[in-house]
């Protein structure tokens, strides 16, 4: 909960800074989580309470090398989903069902194969690699309203994460 700054309007949607006292650090996500679990559990007011990513890092795991084979294969598969899908949609308003089914599965994979095909032609083996992308912290911290503070991190000083 942030107190409005005298003078300053409230704009809202757009980011702001967290406030609050700290009441708690865990090395991982879970942890902080688990605290205002705890804290909730307790019958404590956690509308004031704000868990704080910090130290944040951009995370890019390498899932596996791309190659032709496998690009054609994703876009295969990606594009049958699709076209089943649309396929099915159409098939409730056109007959015969089975040639609608088969037509939005045929075309779903032609689109795929050529939407995933075209921009791994275009890196030019600049990046064969498949990837995840995840932003994490190095640390959580659990703030809140400076009212409740204390009793809060009384409460987080008997629990054993």
């Amino acid at each position: 909960m942030q107190p409005q700054q005298p003078g300053r309007p409230a704009t809202p949607g757009l980011p702001t800074p967290p406030s609050g006292w700290p009441i708690g650090s865990y090395p991982t996500y879970a942890q902080a989580q688990k605290a205002v679990d705890h804290l909730s559990d307790q019958n404590f007011p956690v509308q004031n309470v704000t868990i704080v990513g910090v130290d944040l890092m951009q995370v890019e795991r390498v899932t596996g090398r791309l190659t032709w084979g496998r690009v054609i294969l994703q876009g295969i598969a990606g594009g049958a989903m699709l076209g089943l899908f649309i396929g099915l949609l159409a098939s409730f308003v056109v007959s015969p069902a089975q040639v609608v089914l088969l037509m939005g599965v045929a075309g779903g994979i032609i689109f795929g194969v050529v939407s995933s095909a075209i921009p791994y032609a275009m890196m030019r083996g600049q990046r064969d690699f498949a990837s995840t992308m995840q932003l994490v912290a190095g640390r959580y911290d659990v703030l809140c309203d400076p009212t409740t503070a204390e009793q809060g991190r009384d409460m987080l000083a008997r629990l054993s994460i």
